[in-house]
């Protein structure tokens, strides 16, 4: 299976919030396989929907060592993050070359529609909750430079235009 293109930065898709899920059906089955198929291509540990030009909803996380154990996600939400925060290295295929660190809650739970259409709850450590909120910045449409400062994220956008040249 292949995946359509990622959009790129500054695409309109990336932000603006992304729409909500009604219902669970095949169709939107046969998208959340697509994002894994590009998660996995990137490689990468998360990918939102609006990534791929999709304006849904829609997310996917797999930070398993062994691959194959995505959760896929319709209109997640954060219910409650720890007091402790983790950072890591943060960037996306919509702004390829460029990464920065961020500092989020080390854990995280998380609320969402499950490919059966079931509210669903899962509780997320480490790079798994790192990941979603990552994700959920984007379905809000917000990309991980929105958490610099002004100068950092102007360094980073003038660094990926210049890579990209």
């Amino acid at each position: 299976m292949t995946h359509r293109p990622f959009v790129m930065w500054p695409h309109p898709i990336l932000r603006k919030p992304a729409a909500p899920v009604t219902e669970i059906t095949d169709d939107l089955r046969v998208i959340w396989d697509e994002m894994i198929v590009a998660m996995d291509t990137m490689p990468g540990v998360g990918l939102a929907a609006p990534q791929l030009g999709i304006d849904l909803a829609l997310a996917v996380v797999d930070a398993s060592d062994s691959r194959g154990q995505a959760i896929r996600m319709a209109n997640p939400e954060i219910l409650h993050t720890s007091v402790e925060f983790r950072d890591h290295e943060e960037g996306s295929p919509n702004l390829p070359g460029v990464w920065a660190k961020l500092s989020r809650p080390r854990a995280v739970t998380v609320r969402f529609l499950n490919d059966q259409g079931v509210w669903d709850r899962k509780d997320l450590v480490g790079l798994w909750a790192t990941s979603v909120q990552h994700q959920i910045d984007h379905l809000h449409g917000k990309m991980f430079f929105d958490r610099l400062s002004r100068t950092k994220r102007e360094m980073l956008i003038k660094k990926s235009r210049k890579r990209a040249t």
